[in-house]
């Protein structure tokens, strides 16, 4: 590609140079407080221990937090200049945290480092749905379906606003719902979040679990 041609939002360099430029508006400098807020204190709140994906995690705000809450947290981003700057605000590996440089929707490569299929407890979506192609949504959640282990959840905020356009590309709260449901994951909550910060008015809380097939026995995780 030639270097003065914009790289596609599907490219991690189109991302790596976001995070050199610092023109990625999302970031917050800490966890999105409806999250935070939800997993230190709503009676809903999966509790750990389990391995938790934070799929797009940027600057590893989010997977440090779950860090702390005791979970074994996996920050995973296809941007090398991203994860780079995760290390650098919050450490690097160590047993309840690990960076993870791939592709969400190449599962051989998830595969090879040790994320297979049902191996997760539970995923953490903040800022990464909306962030790829709106085509490739049900791609995203098959993907997480695939890793959640029978039982486990789904904790998202979503950024369901409607202006025209994207990266942040918005969505309606129906639409994502039903896609959700479509893949067969369990709706426990899905409301319009409180907390979020004043430029971003339109998010949206949800909790969903991956059902435990009928006579497998055992209980959910978190």
């Amino acid at each position: 590609m030639n270097p003065s041609t914009p790289a596609s939002t599907a490219e991690p360099g189109h991302w790596d140079q976001r995070y050199r430029q610092g023109t990625d508006g999302w970031e917050l400098g800490r966890p999105a407080p409806p999250l935070e807020r939800f997993l230190r204190s709503h009676p809903l709140a999966p509790r750990p221990p389990g391995p938790v994906l934070v799929p797009g995690c940027g600057r590893g705000h989010e997977a440090a937090l779950l860090e702390q809450l005791g979970f074994a947290a996996i920050g995973l981003d296809f941007s090398s200049e991203a994860l780079a700057e995760a290390r650098g605000l919050h450490g690097p590996e160590r047993p309840g945290l690990r960076w993870l440089q791939a592709d969400l929707f190449d599962g051989p490569a998830l595969e090879a480092a040790g994320l297979a299929p049902g191996s997760l407890t539970g995923v953490v979506e903040h800022t990464c749905f909306c962030a790829i192609d709106p085509g490739r949504r049900d791609d995203y959640i098959a993907s997480v379906c695939r890793l959640l282990a029978p039982g486990g959840w789904l904790l998202g905020l979503f950024w369901c606003h409607g202006n025209p356009g994207g990266p942040p590309w918005g969505s309606d709260p129906e639409v994502v719902a039903a896609q959700l449901g479509r893949a067969g994951l369990l709706a426990e909550l899905w409301e319009p979040a409180t907390g979020s910060v004043d430029q971003r008015p339109d998010e949206w809380l949800g909790l969903w679990r991956r059902p435990i097939s009928p006579g497998a026995g055992g209980s959910a995780p978190g």
